[in-house]
C-alpha cells in the first residue's frame, strides 16, 4: 500500500529541478542488493519495470501513532502490498499491476535469511517471500511467478508513506458510500474527502469495509496511487524547488531501493515523464481463479487465472498497454464529469415509460440511459397517465443500492419504493426532465480484474 509513495519518487523527478538537489537527497536512501547472485533470470524487454513493495514497518512509528491509526500487534517483517510497475520505453504510460499478497506461489529454492537453513522449492503465500529471503527472494519469486524481469527495486514502509501524503497536502479521495472498518480506525461517509497521511494510512490498509476484503483494498490502492499522481503533477511541487524538496526528501527518507537506482536514474525518468499525469497511468490486478484456494499447512490462498495472467504479464513483457485506447472525444462541449455511484450501469435493468404529452421523449431518455451504460430495454412504452411533472424511479427495496444509482443519473427523480416489483427499474419520464447525468462506479464487479486509467478512477 504504500508503494504509492515509490511511484511518486519518480514522478517527482519531472520539475527539472536540478541534479543537486537531487544528488543531495540520494544519501538518504537505504540500499539493498535484490539481485545479487541471481541465475536464469527473465529475459529483459522493452522499458523499464520496478517492483515495489510496502513493507510491515509498525514498528517505525510512535506508539501514539500505533494507537491512533489501530496498527497494533507484532510487525510481520513481510511484504504487506507488491505492486509490478511497467514504465514503456517511450515513458508515456506506467502500467501498474497489484500482487495479491495472499497469492499462491512456489518459492525458489533458498537459504532462510534469518535461520542459515536452506530450504527446497515450496508452496507459500507470497508476502512470505520477503521474511523468508528478504528483497533477493521477493525478486526472485516474482520474476519465477510472471516470467517479467525486474530492472529496479523500491521498499517504502508507513512512516515515509504518511510523511509523503502530508508534505503534498493531502490527497483527494472520493466515496460513493460510508466507509468504516473497526480494525483500521477508517470512518468516511459518502463524499469527497482530503486525506492526510494518517487518514491515507487506514484507507489503504482497510480490508473490512465491503466482502472484497484483500482483493478490494487492492482497488482502493490503486485508486489511491492515482490519486497522489494527480496531487503530484497539478499541485505545483515539480516546479517548486523547496515544496519539491521538502516531498522528495519526506517520500526518499525511508525508501530503499537496488544500488543502481541512483540520481542518474531518476532525472532520466523524471525528464522523460515530464508530462505525466493520471491519464498516462493504468491500474490492474493479476486476474484470479481461485480467491479462496486451500493449501495445507498455509491456510486459504489466492489462485490466479494461469491463462489470463500470463496474457497481462506478455503484454508488460512486450511493451503494450494493458488498458485499451480511450476514444477521443467528439467535437463538441465538453462533457461533465461523471458521478460516482455504488452499483455499476450495466448490472441495472430499466424500463423506460413516458409520462408526459412530449412524443419522442422516452426513446430519447431510454437512449441517453443506455449510453451511460445502463441495460435499458430499447423499447420505452407510454405511461398510464401523461401530466407526470416530476420524474419517478419506481424500484423494488430489495435492490435499493442500484435504485440510488440510477437516481443519481436523473437529477431531482423522484424514488418510491414498490414491493415484489423485482430486480428490474422503472422510469416514468416527468415534464421536469433535463438530462441524463454520467455515472460510473466506484468499485469494479467482484471477479472484475480489467484495466482501468488513472483518470478513470480519480475523483470526478
Amino acid at each position: 500500500m504504500r508503494v504509492a509513495t515509490g511511484l511518486s519518487v519518480l514522478v517527482l523527478g519531472a520539475g527539472g529541478i536540478g541534479h543537486a538537489v537531487v544528488s543531495s537527497l540520494e544519501g538518504g536512501i537505504g540500499r539493498v542488493d535484490p539481485f545479487k547472485d541471481m541465475k536464469n533470470r527473465p529475459e529483459g524487454g522493452h522499458g523499464t519495470n520496478l517492483l515495489l513493495v510496502g513493507t510491515d514497518g509498525r514498528d517505525t512509528i510512535t506508539k501514539a501513532e500505533r494507537e491512533k491509526y489501530r496498527l497494533g500487534g507484532a510487525p510481520c517483517h513481510c511484504t504487506d502490498t507488491i505492486m509490478l510497475v511497467h514504465l514503456s520505453a517511450d515513458r508515456q504510460r506506467a502500467s501498474v499491476v497489484s500482487l495479491p499478497r495472499d497469492s499462491y506461489a512456489e518459492m525458489p529454492a533458498h537459504t532462510d535469511r534469518t535461520t542459515g537453513e536452506h530450504h527446497e522449492s515450496h508452496p507459500v503465500k507470497l508476502n512470505a517471500a520477503y521474511a523468508e529471503g528478504g528483497p533477493a527472494l521477493t525478486v526472485r519469486t516474482v520474476e519465477h511467478m510472471t516470467g517479467v524481469k525486474v530492472d529496479h527495486y523500491l521498499e517504502v514502509d508507513f512512516t515515509s508513506f504518511m510523511k509523503t501524503v502530508d508534505a503534498v497536502g493531502g490527497v483527494k479521495i472520493c466515496t460513493a458510500r460510508p466507509m468504516k472498518d473497526s480494525h483500521t480506525g477508517l470512518d468516511l461517509p459518502a463524499g469527497t474527502h482530503e486525506l492526510d497521511g494518517g487518514q491515507a494510512l487506514q484507507y489503504v490498509r482497510s480490508r473490512h469495509v465491503d466482502v472484497a476484503s484483500d482483493l478490494g483494498r487492492m482497488e482502493r490502492q490503486q485508486k489511491f496511487v492515482a490519486a497522489l499522481i494527480k496531487q503530484v503533477t497539478s499541485s505545483g511541487v515539480l516546479l517548486n524547488p523547496v515544496k519539491f524538496q521538502q516531498v522528495a526528501a519526506s517520500a526518499l527518507g525511508s525508501v530503499r531501493a537496488d544500488k543502481g537506482f541512483g540520481t542518474q536514474q531518476m532525472l532520466a525518468l523524471g525528464k522523460a515523464m515530464k508530462d505525466f499525469g493520471p491519464a498516462s497511468s493504468e491500474f490492474a490486478s493479476v486476474p484470479v481463479g481461485n480467491p479462496s484456494f486451500p493449501v495445507k499447512g498455509i491456510g486459504s490462498t489466492v489462485q490466479w487465472d494461469a491463462k489470463k495472467a500470463e496474457e497481462m504479464f506478455r503484454a508488460l513483457r512486450e511493451d503494450r498497454p494493458l488498458a485499451p485506447a480511450k476514444p477521443k472525444p467528439a467535437a463538441g462541449p465538453e462533457r461533465p464529469a461523471a458521478t460516482l455511484v455504488d452499483v455499476a450501469p450495466k448490472e441495472i435493468r430499466v424500463q423506460v415509460y413516458n409520462g408526459t404529452p412530449e412524443a419522442g421523449l422516452g426513446r430519447t431518455v431510454d437512449e441517453a440511459l443506455r449510453a451511460t451504460g445502463f441495460a435499458a430495454t430499447g423499447t420505452p412504452l407510454n405511461a398510464e397517465t401523461r401530466e407526470l411533472e416530476r420524474t419517478l424511479v419506481e424500484y423494488d427495496p430489495r435492490w435499493d443500492r442500484s435504485a440510488k444509482s440510477l437516481a443519481a443519473a436523473l437529477p431531482d427523480s423522484e424514488l418510491k419504493a414498490v414491493k415484489d416489483q423485482g430486480p428490474q427499474m422503472r422510469v416514468t419520464v416527468g415534464s421536469d426532465f433535463t438530462k441524463v447525468q454520467g455515472v460510473q462506479a466506484e468499485s469494479r464487479q467482484a471477479g472484475d480484474f480489467s484495466p482501468v486509467r488513472g483518470d478513470e478512477v480519480v475523483c470526478p
